[in-house]
């Protein structure tokens, strides 16, 4: 596992695609038994990537430091950045998307809707176009709110699906979900400094 950084409060570093963020079945390798094993201490999450995302993320090494982390998340003061690769390519080339999700826990899927009703949640997020080739757009995408699926069901609501997300109806054959977290950005719960980390994905276009 590569680690950007670590100290006694969080650790920063990449997840693998494939690995779970949060807690998983009993006995399943996850983010938080392996970062456990390799500092001999519990680690708290404070945000999450779907299975199948790769990228930077954030633990908490304590409850403190996972509260102060939490509430950066909540506040919206967390600032996370996204790269996609996705099939079609947006009128405008940078601009906001703001919809209304339902997630449907028994489908694991989220829909946009129309009206605002119990389980529905406001999503915002606003994109980049860095390139374009052959119907595919590369895009650079930060999120407003974190809602589950949120990019990927939004993009698909557009009839622009990410390459390899076959839940959301991607039609390219890919081997990888091609969404990856590039960049988080947040204030440290102790010394107050603010720390921003990055990686790029590894597809391009």
């Amino acid at each position: 596992m590569e680690i950007l950084y670590e100290d006694r409060a969080l650790i920063v570093c990449i997840k693998e695609r494939g690995v779970l963020s949060q807690q998983g079945k009993e006995n399943e390798a996850t983010m938080l038994s392996l970062l456990s094993a390799h500092t001999g201490t519990e680690i708290y999450p404070v945000h999450r990537l779907d299975r199948e995302v790769g990228g930077v993320m954030v633990f908490a090494k304590n409850q403190k430091a996972a509260a102060a982390l939490s509430a950066q998340v909540s506040d919206r003061t967390m600032e996370k950045e996204y790269l996609t690769l996705a099939e079609g390519v947006p009128e405008e080339k940078e601009g906001t998307m703001e919809d209304l999700l339902f997630f449907d826990r028994g489908k694991n899927k989220a829909f946009t809707v129309k009206k605002e009703r119990r389980g529905v949640k406001r999503a915002a997020l606003s994109y980049k176009v860095l390139a374009e080739k052959d119907g595919l757009s590369l895009m650079r995408i930060r999120l407003h709110t974190g809602r589950t699926h949120q990019i990927r069901v939004q993009l698909a609501s557009r009839k622009m699906p990410i390459v390899g997300d076959r839940r959301y109806g991607s039609k390219r054959e890919s081997k990888i979900l091609a969404l990856w977290s590039c960049c988080i950005s947040f204030v440290h719960p102790v010394t107050g400094e603010r720390m921003t980390f990055g990686k790029e994905s590894d597809f391009d276009i």
